[in-house]
């Protein structure tokens, strides 16, 4: 029985931190709440793409 609760517990924790990386970053605002910027080009090295500013071209890219 203790097995089910810990299970449980692991599983809302895995969707409480998934649900931070599937915001669905879209267009130039929501990227700049979210603290990115947005580039032409790949994200430089200390970044990583969270999301995309207007389409799959422009990549919104925010600090590790």
């Amino acid at each position: 029985m203790r097995l089910h609760h810990l299970l449980l517990v692991l599983f809302f924790l895995v969707l409480s931190a998934g649900s931070g990386f599937t915001q669905g970053v879209r267009n130039r605002l929501s990227c700049h709440r979210n603290k990115g910027v947005c580039v032409r080009t790949r994200c430089p090295r200390h970044m990583r793409q969270i999301g995309t500013c207007h389409g799959p071209p422009v990549k919104c890219c925010r600090k590790k």
